[in-house]
């Protein structure tokens, strides 16, 4: 685990970050599970509601998988792999607050059959985990603006 001021950061996960994400992914059996981060979800503030597309659905790489609401902004949740959405965390709809509260456990957001394996692999894993997290805190508290 690496922490960072006081966001953790599994190190049995990979990570994926652009200007409005930071996600986290688990390679389960050959199917990526994600979700947001402790520092995704603090940036974000207090989430309010999501929309994912539905099981079935393919996606590609760096294109949206939702839309994720909260009282500061509305964004997409951008695909780290590209494939076919398997399932979507369908009790987010009634508690999104579960996004802030369990980013790691119960507030998971998808899981992605990857087309690509090799996309999930060159993602940020456990080797550099602490430099990266570091540079991602204060690049998402930057923009913050805390």
């Amino acid at each position: 685990m690496v922490k960072v001021d006081e966001f953790d950061f599994p190190d049995d996960l990979r990570y994926y970050s652009s200007e409005t994400d930071s996600l986290w992914l688990k390679d389960e059996g050959g199917k990526i599970k994600l979700g947001i981060t402790e520092l995704g979800a603090f940036a974000a503030g207090k989430i309010k509601f999501i929309r994912l597309r539905p099981a079935g659905k393919d996606v590609k790489s760096g294109r949206s998988i939702g839309t994720l609401e909260s009282g500061k902004w509305t964004g997409a949740v951008k695909a780290p792999v590209g494939g076919i959405i398997a399932e979507v965390n369908d009790a987010l709809k009634d508690n999104p607050a579960l996004l802030n509260d369990d980013p790691y456990g119960a507030g998971w957001i998808a899981v992605i059959e990857p087309s690509d394996m090799g996309e999930f692999t060159a993602l940020q894993g456990a080797d550099g985990l602490d430099a990266w997290a570091t540079t991602e805190v204060a690049a998402k508290k930057a923009m913050k603006g805390d």
